[in-house]
């Protein structure tokens, strides 16, 4: 009975805390929607407030970008008005400037018919003057072939005949005086730029031949170089290619070979064998191989140095070797890499003096005889089979015209190729460059003297100033003093055409006519 009555208790105690608490929840919602309501108002009222200011500012800035816009589209419209107006202008101008040309054509049509009315009035007239002046001059001829015997044909041909004598003298009296006009300007400056060249080069004489000489300490030195029998020098000119000579001359053996890298490989071989002291067969073989081995590697040496000095760049590896050859190699007794390094010397400073390419002709300077040293025999001669060897390693035209063209066996297409032919005669004509033969030369002055000779009226002709001058002596009777200077210059011609010499050919053609008389 207590527990009912205490559970009783608990649950009228719960029932009437709920209802506490319901009443109290119900209080606080009522409070909080009272409150709810008046910030939704308040926030209502702010939003209302921002709205109308932000639709104020809105409207503001319309305003002003509509202001803004009509400014620019009135400026545009006013800008087009303009250039409307002034395209008007131009038009309204072009329309009267086309009005006033068309004028002028007019006037100028009408001009130009009634000229062309006149003009043709007077080549009527002009005809018929024509007309009359055929029938005149018909008549005229008439009536002088009748007078003089002759018919204008023949006439014809006695005045061409005696203008074309007449024509001819002064012709040649013309070329005479352009010839020697020429020589007054051109020669000067050529003189010039020649001297200059050569004051800026110095070279050595020629000392080269055919013969070398190696000195030895004793004359013992020379049975070991004979060896018994004979077999070691027999070995040694074997190997080599040169002829030993060992004979009484003191302490020295001569090396005769007209190769002279054969010639180098044979001496610098000796060398080493007498410096060692081994000399035998199978030494001599193994020093021989070594030597030619190092004969090769120095030529390709002084080819690559040969080029930098000279400032040459690009050249293919094949001519350098070739240019390095040149050290070993002689002509007329002149070293031909002495002779090609001056020759590409000259040719730079004389290309510089007429504004050419200055490397260009150092190149075909230092290559234009390259074709002297072959690796074998050709039948071509040396400036085409250096031209051949140019094109072949991928020189440029210029280059092998020049190479080619410098011995005339070729038309020169280029302006260094004359230049190299000049420079080439420079280095090979200057005091003590060449040993010359004596029969070459004298041959070579016995053929000036037999052209002269193959002119009519050529009574004497004397080549004078070791080959530099030639003069013909002619008979009066059968040449004029006019046929005199064109004589001079046929035999010039034919020189230039026929022979090959250094330097130039002075012909002087001396004409003398004498009175004689004797007195009993």
């Amino acid at each position: 009975m207590g527990t009912t009555l205490i559970i009783i208790a608990l649950i009228a105690g719960i029932a009437g805390g709920f209802g506490i608490a319901k009443f109290l929840e119900k209080s606080n919602i009522s409070n909080m929607v009272k409150n709810a309501k008046k910030e939704a108002a308040s926030i209502l009222k702010d939003a209302t407030l921002e709205a109308e200011n932000l639709k104020k500012d809105k409207l503001l800035q319309a305003k002003e970008k509509f202001l803004e816009l009509k400014s620019e589209h009135e400026q545009e419209i006013l800008g087009k008005d303009k250039r409307i107006a002034e395209i008007e202008k131009r038009t309204r101008d072009k329309e009267s400037q086309v009005s006033s040309e068309l004028a002028k054509a007019k006037k100028i049509n009408d001009d130009f018919e009634a000229k062309t009315a006149e003009y043709n009035a007077k080549i009527e007239s002009l005809d018929k003057k024509q007309q009359e002046l055929e029938r005149l001059h018909k008549s005229q001829v008439e009536q002088l072939e009748v007078i003089s015997g002759l018919s204008a044909e023949d006439a014809r041909e006695q005045l061409v005949e005696s203008l074309k004598a007449e024509a001819k003298t002064k012709a040649m009296s013309h070329i005479q005086d352009t010839i020697e006009e020429a020589k007054l300007t051109a020669q000067q400056e050529a003189k010039k730029v020649i001297i200059n060249t050569i004051q800026r080069v110095g070279t050595e004489e020629a000392v080269e031949n055919c013969v070398s000489v190696f000195n030895i300490e004793s004359d013992d030195v020379k049975g070991r170089i004979i060896g018994r029998e004979g077999r070691n020098i027999r070995a040694l000119e074997a190997a080599t290619g040169v002829e030993i000579i060992v004979d009484d001359t003191p302490e020295a053996i001569i090396l005769s070979c007209f190769d002279p890298v054969r010639r180098e490989i044979a001496r610098l071989s000796l060398h080493k064998l007498v410096t060692d002291g081994r000399i035998h067969p199978a030494r001599i073989e193994e020093i021989v191989t070594k030597t030619t081995k190092q004969i090769d590697d120095e030529i390709i040496e002084v080819g690559k140095r040969t080029v930098i000095d000279l400032g040459i760049h690009g050249l293919h590896p094949e001519l350098i070797k070739v240019v390095g050859r040149m050290k070993y190699r002689s002509s007329y007794g002149q070293n031909l890499l002495q002779h090609s390094r001056e020759v590409s010397k000259l040719c730079g400073i004389m290309a510089a003096e007429l504004g050419l390419n200055v490397k260009l002709a150092k190149r075909a300077g230092l290559l234009h005889d390259i074709g002297k040293v072959p690796d074998a025999e050709s039948d071509l001669p040396h400036a085409l089979l250096g031209m051949q060897w140019a094109e072949k390693y991928g020189e440029k035209e210029e280059v092998c015209n020049a190479i080619g063209a410098h011995h005339d066996e070729i038309e020169m297409k280029y302006l260094i190729s004359p230049i190299i032919q000049v420079c080439d005669a420079i280095s090979g004509a200057r005091p003590g460059a060449r040993r010359q033969v004596l029969d070459s030369y004298i041959q070579r002055l016995k053929d000036l003297e037999n052209i002269a000779f193959g002119f009519n009226g050529v009574k004497n002709a004397y080549a004078i100033q070791a080959g530099r001058e030639l003069r013909v002596i002619v008979e009066s009777e059968k040449v004029s003093d006019e046929n005199a200077a064109s004589l001079s210059f046929e035999i010039s011609q034919k020189i230039q055409t026929e022979m090959t010499y250094p330097g130039q050919v002075k012909i002087t053609v001396i004409r003398e006519t004498r009175a004689v008389n004797i007195a009993k």
